[in-house]
C-alpha cells in the first residue's frame, strides 16, 4: 500500500489536495485497498470505491474542481481496460437507433419519486439560467423563457422538443406562449408523468425516437438530449431536424459540451449514469451542421450548471428520507457522486453548456441575440 499511496501523493503534488489532509476537499481513505483499485481501474475504480464507502470527502465537488484544474486527468495514462471500453463504443455505435431506448430505461426510468425530490417544481432536468434568479425554480423558468424568446415563439405556432423529459418545456410553451407543443421522449416513466401534468394543455408527449419524426414544425428545440446521440449520429440528427423544421423556423440546441472531440464517455458515467452517451465538441457540432444550417447564435453559460447541480444535490440530500425506502445506501452514494462530480467538472470549466440557435437559410436582416 505504501508504494501506491506515494504514487497518489506524487500525482496530487501542486493541486492543493492532500490524502487524509485537514481541508474539506481532502479525501479521507477508509480502506487501504483504495489505492490499488484506482490505479488498476482509473475513474471507474475511483467512483466505485466511493460507492462502496472506501473513501469520503466533505467537499467532493471542490476536490474534483481542484484535480481537473490541475489537469491531473491528463497526467494519468488510460489503462488497457478503459481503452477497450472506448474502442468498443466507437466500433459498436452506441447511439444507434436500436439502442435509443436504453438511456430511458436505465436513467430516466429510475423513478419519478427521485426526480420529484431533486428537481424544481416544473421538473426541468437541464441547466438553469441564473442571470437574474435567486433560486432553482426561478432559474429553470428563466431558462425555459429564454428558449422561447430565442426562437421567437408566438401564439399558435408549433414547436417540437426532442428529448422532452417530463414535459417542462412543452408545458411552459403551451401555458405561457399558447404554442402547440409536442415532445419526444424514450422514457415510459417520463411520458406517463408528462401526460398527467399537462393533460389540460395543448402539450403532448410522444414515446418516439427522434429518427421517426414525420411532420414539420415552426420551431424545434432539443434541451439536454444531444449528449445521448453519439458522434456517429450527429449528422443524422441534424438532417432529421432540418427535415422537420419549416424553412423560416429556428432550431435551438441546448447541450453540454466538451473542450475537445471525443468518441466515448468516462467509464464510470457510462456504466452507472448515462450509458451510450458522449459530450460533443465545437468541432463536431460544426461539422454536423455544415451545409444544413446557418449558425445564428452560440451562448455558453456552463458556470450556471455548477449552481444547478449543487441545488439538485441539496434537494436530493434534504429529501432523501422521503424516498430512501425505494433505494439503497449504495444508490445514494452513487447519485451523490454523480451530482458532485458533475458540479466540479463545470466549476473547473472542463464541461460547458451551450445554447446554439440555427436557421435553415439565415434570418433576414440578421438574428438579434437574446440573453
Amino acid at each position: 500500500m505504501g508504494t501506491n499511496k506515494k504514487t497518489f501523493d506524487d500525482l496530487l503534488e501542486g493541486t492543493g489536495v492532500t490524502i487524509n489532509g485537514n481541508k474539506p476537499y481532502d479525501p479521507q481513505i477508509k480502506d487501504g485497498r483504495f489505492y490499488t483499485r484506482v490505479l488498476k481501474s482509473g475513474t471507474l475504480g475511483l467512483g466505485e470505491s466511493y460507492m462502496d464507502g472506501w473513501w469520503e470527502c466533505d467537499q467532493l465537488d471542490e476536490l474534483i474542481n481542484k484535480v481537473l484544474r490541475a489537469k491531473l486527468d491528463q497526467k494519468v495514462k488510460r489503462d488497457w481496460k478503459m481503452a477497450a471500453m472506448l474502442a468498443w463504443q466507437v466500433i459498436s455505435n452506441t447511439g444507434r437507433k436500436s439502442k435509443a431506448f436504453e438511456i430511458g430505461e436505465h436513467h430516466y426510468d429510475a423513478g419519478n419519486d427521485l426526480y420529484k425530490a431533486m428537481l424544481d417544481k416544473r421538473m426541468v432536468y437541464t441547466c438553469g439560467y441564473w442571470e437574474n434568479a435567486e433560486n432553482l425554480d426561478r432559474a429553470q423558468e428563466a431558462k425555459l423563457d429564454l428558449v422561447c424568446k430565442k426562437i421567437g415563439l408566438k401564439d399558435g405556432q408549433s414547436v417540437l422538443d426532442i428529448g422532452s423529459g417530463w414535459g417542462s418545456f412543452i408545458g411552459y410553451a403551451a401555458e405561457k406562449y399558447k404554442a402547440n407543443a409536442t415532445g419526444l421522449t424514450v422514457s415510459k416513466e417520463q411520458k406517463e408523468l408528462a401526460d398527467s401534468l399537462y393533460k389540460n394543455t395543448s402539450a403532448k408527449t410522444l414515446l418516439k425516437d427522434y429518427r421517426d419524426i414525420d411532420q414539420k414544425f415552426d420551431h424545434v428545440v432539443s434541451l439536454g438530449m444531444f449528449e445521448h446521440v453519439g458522434y456517429k449520429n450527429y449528422r443524422t440528427f441534424m438532417k432529421t431536424v432540418h427535415g422537420s423544421l419549416k424553412d423560416d423556423g429556428l432550431f435551438l440546441l441546448h447541450t453540454i459540451g466538451g473542450n475537445k472531440s471525443v468518441k466515448g464517455t468516462d467509464p464510470w458515467y457510462g456504466k452507472y449514469i448515462f450509458p451510450n452517451s458522449m459530450l460533443p465538441s465545437v468541432t463536431q457540432i460544426g461539422k454536423s451542421i455544415e451545409g444544413l444550417f446557418v449558425m445564428e447564435d452560440w451562448h455558453n453559460f456552463g458556470s450556471d450548471y455548477d449552481k444547478t447541480l449543487m441545488a439538485w444535490h441539496k434537494n436530493f440530500k434534504n429529501n432523501w428520507d422521503t424516498i430512501k425506502s425505494n433505494y439503497d445506501e449504495r444508490f445514494y452514494r452513487m447519485w451523490e457522486y454523480y451530482l458532485l462530480l458533475s458540479a466540479g467538472a463545470f466549476r473547473a470549466r472542463k464541461n460547458q453548456l451551450w445554447q446554439v440557435v440555427l436557421s435553415k437559410k439565415g434570418v433576414k436582416n440578421g438574428y438579434k441575440t437574446i440573453r
